[in-house]
Protein backbone atom coordinates (compact mmCIF):
# COMPACT_ATOMS: atom_id res chain seq x y z
CA UNK A 1 0.00 0.00 0.00
CA UNK A 2 1.34 3.59 -0.94
CA UNK A 3 1.48 5.87 1.93
CA UNK A 4 -0.32 8.79 1.10
CA UNK A 5 -1.03 12.66 1.62
CA UNK A 6 -4.47 14.51 2.37
CA UNK A 7 -4.87 18.22 3.23
CA UNK A 8 -7.36 18.56 5.88
CA UNK A 9 -7.80 22.60 5.68
CA UNK A 10 -5.51 25.68 5.98
CA UNK A 11 -5.91 29.01 8.56
CA UNK A 12 -4.50 31.94 6.94
CA UNK A 13 -2.89 32.88 3.68
CA UNK A 14 -0.37 35.18 2.31
CA UNK A 15 -2.19 38.14 3.60
CA UNK A 16 -2.42 36.83 7.21
CA UNK A 17 1.52 36.69 7.18
CA UNK A 18 1.80 40.41 5.78
CA UNK A 19 -0.74 41.68 8.00
CA UNK A 20 0.92 40.46 11.29
CA UNK A 21 4.31 42.32 9.51
CA UNK A 22 2.67 45.38 9.43
CA UNK A 23 1.43 44.80 12.96
CA UNK A 24 4.61 47.18 14.25
CA UNK A 25 3.78 49.74 11.91
CA UNK A 26 -0.54 49.87 10.93
CA UNK A 27 -2.88 47.30 9.71
CA UNK A 28 -4.96 49.22 7.57
CA UNK A 29 -5.08 48.34 4.13
CA UNK A 30 -5.74 49.59 0.62
CA UNK A 31 -4.97 48.82 -2.97
CA UNK A 32 -1.60 50.00 -3.31
CA UNK A 33 -0.35 48.32 0.40
CA UNK A 34 -2.58 44.97 -0.86
CA UNK A 35 0.06 45.04 -4.16
CA UNK A 36 3.11 45.09 -1.74
CA UNK A 37 2.47 42.11 -0.45
CA UNK A 38 4.72 39.82 -2.82
CA UNK A 39 7.18 42.38 -2.18
CA UNK A 40 6.85 42.44 1.29
CA UNK A 41 7.20 38.30 1.64
CA UNK A 42 9.93 38.07 -0.04
CA UNK A 43 11.81 40.69 2.29
CA UNK A 44 11.03 39.32 5.50
CA UNK A 45 11.80 35.78 3.84
CA UNK A 46 15.46 37.19 3.01
CA UNK A 47 15.85 39.33 5.89
CA UNK A 48 17.87 42.70 5.61
CA UNK A 49 20.71 41.38 7.31
CA UNK A 50 20.55 37.75 5.68
CA UNK A 51 18.38 36.59 8.63
CA UNK A 52 14.58 35.81 8.09
CA UNK A 53 12.35 37.54 9.61
CA UNK A 54 10.26 34.59 9.95
CA UNK A 55 7.42 35.06 12.98
CA UNK A 56 4.67 36.52 10.65
CA UNK A 57 4.52 32.86 8.99
CA UNK A 58 3.87 31.65 11.93
CA UNK A 59 0.58 32.76 12.39
CA UNK A 60 -0.90 30.55 9.92
CA UNK A 61 -1.86 26.46 9.90
CA UNK A 62 -1.54 24.01 7.78
CA UNK A 63 -3.46 20.67 8.69
CA UNK A 64 -2.58 17.02 7.16
CA UNK A 65 -3.87 13.80 7.26
CA UNK A 66 -1.15 11.42 6.27
CA UNK A 67 -0.86 7.55 6.19
CA UNK A 68 2.54 5.89 6.35
CA UNK A 69 4.97 3.59 7.83
CA UNK A 70 6.82 3.59 10.94
CA UNK A 71 10.19 5.78 9.32
CA UNK A 72 8.10 8.12 8.12
CA UNK A 73 6.26 8.55 11.52
CA UNK A 74 10.01 9.00 13.08
CA UNK A 75 10.95 11.91 10.69
CA UNK A 76 7.91 14.30 11.00
CA UNK A 77 8.01 13.48 14.76
CA UNK A 78 11.52 15.58 14.72
CA UNK A 79 10.13 18.60 13.49
CA UNK A 80 7.96 18.46 16.54
CA UNK A 81 8.24 22.28 17.02
CA UNK A 82 6.07 23.92 15.33
CA UNK A 83 4.42 21.00 14.44
CA UNK A 84 1.68 19.12 16.17
CA UNK A 85 1.05 15.52 15.67
CA UNK A 86 -1.28 12.79 16.81
CA UNK A 87 -1.01 9.26 15.41
CA UNK A 88 -3.56 5.99 15.22
CA UNK A 89 -2.03 3.82 18.19
CA UNK A 90 -1.69 0.32 18.14
CA UNK A 91 -1.74 0.34 22.00
CA UNK A 92 -5.22 1.35 22.22
CA UNK A 93 -7.30 -0.30 19.49
CA UNK A 94 -6.49 -3.69 17.92
CA UNK A 95 -5.49 -3.12 14.43
CA UNK A 96 -8.00 -4.54 12.08
CA UNK A 97 -6.54 -3.45 9.07
CA UNK A 98 -3.39 -4.63 7.84
CA UNK A 99 -2.33 -1.61 6.31
CA UNK A 100 1.84 -1.97 5.35
CA UNK A 101 4.33 -0.11 3.11
CA UNK A 102 6.01 -1.64 0.53
CA UNK A 103 9.26 0.37 -1.15
CA UNK A 104 7.98 1.55 -4.79
CA UNK A 105 11.51 1.73 -5.79
CA UNK A 106 12.46 -2.11 -5.07
CA UNK A 107 12.87 -5.02 -7.35
CA UNK A 108 9.91 -6.74 -7.65
CA UNK A 109 11.50 -9.90 -6.21
CA UNK A 110 11.78 -7.59 -3.04
CA UNK A 111 8.57 -6.41 -2.95
CA UNK A 112 7.46 -9.87 -2.72
CA UNK A 113 9.88 -10.50 -0.35
CA UNK A 114 8.30 -7.74 2.27
CA UNK A 115 4.76 -8.78 1.40
CA UNK A 116 4.70 -12.06 2.25
CA UNK A 117 7.01 -11.16 5.55
CA UNK A 118 4.29 -8.20 6.19
CA UNK A 119 1.44 -10.62 5.80
CA UNK A 120 2.55 -13.16 8.12
CA UNK A 121 3.35 -10.56 10.78
CA UNK A 122 0.34 -9.39 11.15
CA UNK A 123 -1.08 -13.25 10.82
CA UNK A 124 1.50 -13.69 14.18
CA UNK A 125 -0.34 -10.03 15.23
CA UNK A 126 -3.41 -11.15 15.56
CA UNK A 127 -3.24 -14.58 16.43
CA UNK A 128 -1.25 -13.54 19.30
CA UNK A 129 -3.51 -10.61 20.58
CA UNK A 130 -6.45 -13.49 20.77
CA UNK A 131 -4.55 -16.24 22.27
CA UNK A 132 -3.08 -13.96 25.03
CA UNK A 133 -6.78 -12.80 26.07
CA UNK A 134 -7.85 -16.53 26.28
CA UNK A 135 -4.56 -17.47 28.46
CA UNK A 136 -5.89 -14.84 30.89
CA UNK A 137 -4.47 -11.42 29.81
CA UNK A 138 -6.55 -8.32 30.04
CA UNK A 139 -7.53 -6.58 26.12
CA UNK A 140 -5.12 -3.82 27.28
CA UNK A 141 -2.60 -5.60 27.95
CA UNK A 142 -2.69 -7.87 24.97
CA UNK A 143 -3.32 -4.93 22.08
CA UNK A 144 -0.16 -3.11 23.25
CA UNK A 145 2.52 -6.34 23.58
CA UNK A 146 0.84 -7.94 20.58
CA UNK A 147 1.95 -5.42 18.67
CA UNK A 148 5.76 -6.44 18.93
CA UNK A 149 5.03 -8.71 16.11
CA UNK A 150 4.37 -6.04 13.66
CA UNK A 151 7.02 -4.96 11.11
CA UNK A 152 8.59 -1.47 10.42
CA UNK A 153 6.49 -0.91 7.15
CA UNK A 154 3.23 -0.97 9.42
CA UNK A 155 1.22 2.17 8.10
CA UNK A 156 -0.40 4.09 10.34
CA UNK A 157 -2.85 7.33 9.90
CA UNK A 158 -1.16 10.76 11.47
CA UNK A 159 -3.10 14.17 12.18
CA UNK A 160 -0.35 16.51 11.43
CA UNK A 161 -0.78 20.16 11.35
CA UNK A 162 2.78 22.89 10.90
CA UNK A 163 2.52 26.48 11.05
CA UNK A 164 3.83 28.03 7.82
CA UNK A 165 7.48 28.44 8.96
CA UNK A 166 7.52 25.41 10.35
CA UNK A 167 6.37 23.70 7.35
CA UNK A 168 9.05 25.40 5.04
CA UNK A 169 12.18 23.87 7.78
CA UNK A 170 10.36 20.70 6.95
CA UNK A 171 10.41 21.08 3.47
CA UNK A 172 14.23 22.83 3.54
CA UNK A 173 15.19 18.76 5.54
CA UNK A 174 12.81 16.44 4.00
CA UNK A 175 12.26 17.87 0.07
CA UNK A 176 15.52 16.98 -1.14
CA UNK A 177 17.46 14.38 -2.68
CA UNK A 178 19.70 13.47 0.34
CA UNK A 179 15.95 12.66 2.63
CA UNK A 180 14.99 9.27 3.08
CA UNK A 181 12.68 8.07 -0.39
CA UNK A 182 9.14 7.84 1.24
CA UNK A 183 9.71 11.33 3.45
CA UNK A 184 10.54 12.90 0.50
CA UNK A 185 7.55 11.59 -1.23
CA UNK A 186 5.64 12.83 1.82
CA UNK A 187 7.30 16.19 1.97
CA UNK A 188 6.28 16.43 -2.52
CA UNK A 189 2.55 15.72 -2.20
CA UNK A 190 2.63 18.14 0.91
CA UNK A 191 3.96 20.74 -1.39
CA UNK A 192 1.59 19.92 -3.68
CA UNK A 193 -1.73 20.20 -2.21
CA UNK A 194 -0.40 23.71 -0.32
CA UNK A 195 0.10 24.99 -4.34
CA UNK A 196 -3.17 23.52 -5.58
CA UNK A 197 -4.78 25.53 -2.95
CA UNK A 198 -3.38 28.71 -3.38
CA UNK A 199 -3.24 30.14 -0.30
CA UNK A 200 0.31 30.52 0.20
CA UNK A 201 1.65 31.56 -3.85
CA UNK A 202 3.68 34.33 -2.65
CA UNK A 203 4.77 33.00 0.44
CA UNK A 204 6.01 29.68 -1.03
CA UNK A 205 7.79 31.89 -3.54
CA UNK A 206 9.48 34.14 -0.83
CA UNK A 207 10.76 31.24 0.42
CA UNK A 208 12.08 29.66 -2.82
CA UNK A 209 9.29 27.15 -3.47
Amino acid sequence: MRNSVELVGIYGSDLTHAMSAWTSTSRELDEEKLKRVPKLLKMLAEGSDGNPHGTPFEKSAIHFLVTAETASHIHLIKHRIGVSINAESARYKELTEDKYYIPTDWPKDWQFELDQHSEYCFKLYHDCLEDLIKKGFDRKRAKESARFFLPYGTQLKFDVMFNFRSFIHFLKLRNKKSAQYEIRQIASLMLRLVRENGSFEHSLKAWGF
